[in-house]
């Protein structure tokens, strides 16, 4: 089962207990999810597609809770032929569609004609605990996200670009998120890169599991990434020390070729020898087999007048 499978099936899991917040979700499910079909006689029906059977049932019963409604679910074609089946909850108007619709933002009346409005309804998310359900009910009815091992990636699909921009707003209500919309072949999107937004985002929906399950295999990325830093930083470190310790022998065999060691201090002289007899030492314990021992900087600055000379002959 997919990451997103596992969200949205711990997500049909939380039952909202204010009303407040039942009838939000049910509207973010509605509108992502749902279609507006005529009944005849200027009658609407509605029909809400999911192709999770827990999301179905989630709904059946939230809308049974809230509404007082029994909602009818068959089994249809989803939108694409790679989803294969899907079900279908269908709201008649023996059911009140038409009343359920304008409670939840959808049909509105606009110079006496009924008219189907393309964003949120701004009454059914004055409160945080709303926006929450809402935004929960919004990814159930048509959002995914990635598994965090492959990628970060959050998105919810939008129908039209007014409701993708009221989406996004509704995501940026909530503290560090910074949501981001794009324009896809069939629509528009609402989506998050940020691996901490994403992890917040599951979270603010309500799925806790899934928010822990993602906060440690982020963890796990980041140790492994530090740890491959540290790696890579050690071995440009050796490799600089190598290539220190390179030139410092060359100098000291040009000294020791043309003009002898004797030719050098007796301080730079010890430091020379000890560097020939240890090439592959570092310089802090190249110091320490100095007599007296030399502090990293000490030895090295005999190290650097060495160069010096070797260069001026």
């Amino acid at each position: 089962m997919s990451f997103a499978s596992e969200t949205k099936n711990e997500l049909a899991r939380v039952m909202p207990e204010k009303k407040c917040c039942m009838l939000a979700e049910i509207a973010g499910f509605m509108r992502i999810a749902g279609s507006i079909r005529l009944a005849g006689g200027g009658k609407f029906k509605i029909a809400m597609t999911t192709p999770n059977p827990a999301v179905a049932r989630h709904y059946k019963t939230l809308i049974k809770n809230y509404f007082s409604i029994d909602t009818s679910v068959e089994m249809g074609q989803g939108s694409s032929l790679k989803r294969g089946n899907a079900y279908i909850l269908s709201i008649g108007p023996e059911s009140l569609s038409e009343q359920i619709l304008r409670e939840t933002g959808i049909l509105i009346v606009k110079e006496g004609m009924n008219v189907i409005s393309d964003g949120i309804y701004d009454a059914l998310i004055k409160t945080k605990c709303c926006r929450k359900s809402y935004l929960r009910g919004a990814f159930l009815g048509g959002g995914t996200v990635n598994n965090p091992e492959k990628e970060y990636h959050f998105e919810i699909s939008a129908g039209t670009e007014n409701l993708a921009k009221d989406l996004r707003r509704l995501l940026n209500s909530f503290t560090d998120i910074n949501a981001k919309t794009i324009e896809r072949r069939n629509g528009y999107g609402v989506y998050l890169k940020s691996g901490e937004q994403v992890r917040d985002a599951i979270g603010i929906m309500g799925a806790s599991g899934q928010f822990f399950k993602f906060d440690e295999i982020m963890m796990m990325k980041e140790l492994k990434s530090q740890t491959c830093r540290i790696n890579n930083l050690d071995n440009a470190n050796i490799d600089k020390s190598v290539r220190a310790a390179e030139k410092q022998i060359m100098s000291i065999n040009k000294i020791k070729e043309s003009r002898g060691l004797d030719f050098l201090p007796a301080k730079l002289k010890e430091a020379a020898e000890v560097r020939l007899e240890n090439p592959d030492v570092g310089i802090e314990e190249l110091g320490k087999l100095i007599s007296p021992p030399l502090s990293k900087s000490g030895i090295n600055n005999r190290l650097r007048r060495i160069e010096e000379i070797a260069k001026e002959l």
